[in-house]
């Protein structure tokens, strides 16, 4: 579920929100009221449970060979994405649902390489919500190497060492860090 040219998407297990209104989040790192969504390049970060802790990984035009082989593998495709064995039965029972708006109202947000979109107004979807159905399925459509780990620190570390993009969402829904 990417959006079409001159779309943003938000995800949400809710498929009923009418109106989306600029709000400071709870894990806000700013204090300004936003409505967050996401363009193609970083929908699939979302396609998951809402607080399932995730760690990403693609290639990006710095990324060395020997890096891409370490981390994404042999005949793995362009990108990773990594959870817990704990999020996957929410990863196969959970629906959630992409709205769509217009890009016009939303603005980039991120340092110093972009990673969401955002409106300080208010915003009504272009159209009722969109279910995605099976969330391993789309990652598997998309040719998204979707790992499942007992823990993701090690996998994190390297990842964050890498010359690789990369991404962790709710990290601080993860197990902790195994002690050695």
């Amino acid at each position: 579920m990417r959006p079409a040219p001159g779309q943003v998407l938000h995800f949400s297990e809710d498929p009923a929100i009418k109106r989306f209104v600029p709000h400071v989040a709870a894990t806000a790192r700013q204090p300004e009221a936003y409505v967050w969504a996401v363009d193609a390049i970083q929908a699939p970060a979302y396609w998951f449970p809402r607080d399932c802790p995730r760690a990403m990984a693609w290639l990006g035009r710095s990324s060395s060979a020997g890096d891409a082989g370490r981390i994404l593998g042999p005949g793995g495709g362009d990108r990773v994405h990594a959870i817990e064995y704990g999020w996957l039965d929410r990863m196969r029972t959970t629906q959630l649902y992409a709205y769509r708006f217009s890009s016009e109202s939303f603005r980039q947000f991120g340092e110093p390489t972009p990673h969401a979109m955002v409106a300080v107004e208010p915003v009504e979807p272009l159209g009722p919500a969109e279910p995605l159905g099976d969330l391993l399925a789309i990652h598997a459509a998309a040719g998204i190497q979707l790992r499942v780990l007992a823990n993701l620190w090690e996998f994190w570390d390297a990842v964050a060492a890498s010359s690789l993009e990369f991404s962790g969402i709710r990290m601080r829904h993860a197990i902790p860090r195994v002690s050695g």
